[in-house]
């Protein structure tokens, strides 16, 4: 009785790195799209309420947006081979994509925090609810279960 194994040879190894490289690839591309869906069901909600938190969760989620693109590419560039410029691969984007995704957060931040202030001492802005708002919440809520349900398939 044998036992056999994913990569018993080199084109079998081959074949299961296209494979892994394809989810991955997938699945930041599955991000960008509902990134882009979600950041533009915020912006639209946010402008027509005036709300500062649906504004702000669009604001998290143009972040999560440019995070998915760079991720996106981050992920195309540093499965390439290594080559005579980088004998190493070029794995570190990965990295350097994660120092731009952090400073994307840290603008964010800032520009919540002046708005807040502004809001708090200069201008009142009234908040109207709609069916829209919540049915942005909603989309929200599906989309973070989608993606734990995702995150939980991927080996």
């Amino acid at each position: 009785m044998t036992t056999e194994t994913h990569a018993d040879t080199p084109t079998d190894t081959q074949a299961l790195r296209r494979r892994m490289l394809s989810e991955k690839r997938s699945v930041a591309g599955s991000s960008v799209l509902a990134a882009l869906v979600i950041t533009s069901l915020k912006v639209f909600v946010g402008l027509t309420t005036g709300s500062l938190g649906i504004l702000s969760e669009a604001a998290h989620s143009g972040l999560d947006l440019i995070a998915a693109m760079v991720t996106y590419f981050s992920v195309r560039v540093s499965d390439k081979p290594a080559d005579a410029d980088h004998q190493y691969g070029h794995g570190k984007v990965e990295n350097f994509s994660a120092f731009i995704e952090t400073f994307l957060l840290l603008l964010t931040c800032v520009w919540i925090i002046y708005e807040a202030q502004h809001r708090l001492f200069f201008h009142s802005v009234e908040i109207e609810p709609s069916v829209a708002a919540f049915v942005v919440m909603f989309l929200r809520w599906v989309w973070i279960s989608g993606g734990r349900a995702l995150w939980a398939r991927l080996p």
